[in-house]
């Protein structure tokens, strides 16, 4: 597909084809093209969990639902997603890496980030999943994992501590379209987005 073509397509999927799994090839290019996401100081801080077997897929979807919570429409559909991505985000790398001789800084202090680059790198890398995705026929979602799930995910799948789960995503052939009544919203126009020149440039006045 041409990239312009991949960008308009691209849209979470929230359910799936659960008879067709995705081929080993292409989940090695998902994860290929993962880790050619931008970092800073190529820290490359990142790490990627793919669970594939449906045991591994099942024991995701324990760790990570409270117990005794029912199955919701999005639930289910979600859980039909033959392969899971789990992108972690790793702090003492970036501070290990702009201590080093070439960075300037002696120290590894965090105060001195603006943002938590760690974590925009790893959302780097979940994008170009996305958009792989889309490019090879597939669907994907980008979601969240529970706060109070995340010691039951980190235990469940010897997840080490340096290393911090950013979201998942699922990953499949879309089943019959069944879009999310969020799209009704549309995308909002570049002009309502963008400011050129000053914040204010182009605002609507009250």
């Amino acid at each position: 597909m041409e990239f312009a073509d991949v960008v308009r397509a691209r849209r979470m999927v929230r359910n799936y084809d659960p008879d067709r799994p995705v081929p080993p090839d292409v989940v090695e290019r998902l994860l290929a093209h993962a880790v050619r996401a931008p970092s800073a100081g190529f820290s490359q801080g990142w790490g990627f969990l793919a669970l594939s077997d449906a045991a591994d897929r099942d024991a995701f979807w324990a760790a990570t639902t409270p117990p005794g919570a029912p199955e919701s429409r999005w639930l289910a559909g979600m859980r039909r997603a033959p392969l899971i991505v789990v992108p972690h985000s790793n702090k003492s790398v970036y501070l290990d890496r702009y201590a080093e001789p070439d960075k300037g800084w002696t120290d590894r202090d965090e105060s001195r980030w603006p943002v938590p680059y760690w974590h925009i790198d790893a959302g780097f890398a979940s994008l170009l999943v996305l958009l792989t995705a889309v490019d090879e026929g597939l669907g994907a979602c980008f979601f969240g994992i529970p706060p109070d799930r995340t010691t039951a995910y980190r235990d469940t799948f010897g997840v080490p501590a340096d290393f911090t789960p950013i979201g998942a995503i699922t990953v499949g052939y879309p089943a019959p379209d069944r879009r999310s009544p969020s799209l009704k919203r549309g995308h909002r126009p570049v002009d309502q987005v963008v400011h050129r020149g000053r914040w204010l440039a182009g605002v609507p006045e009250n």
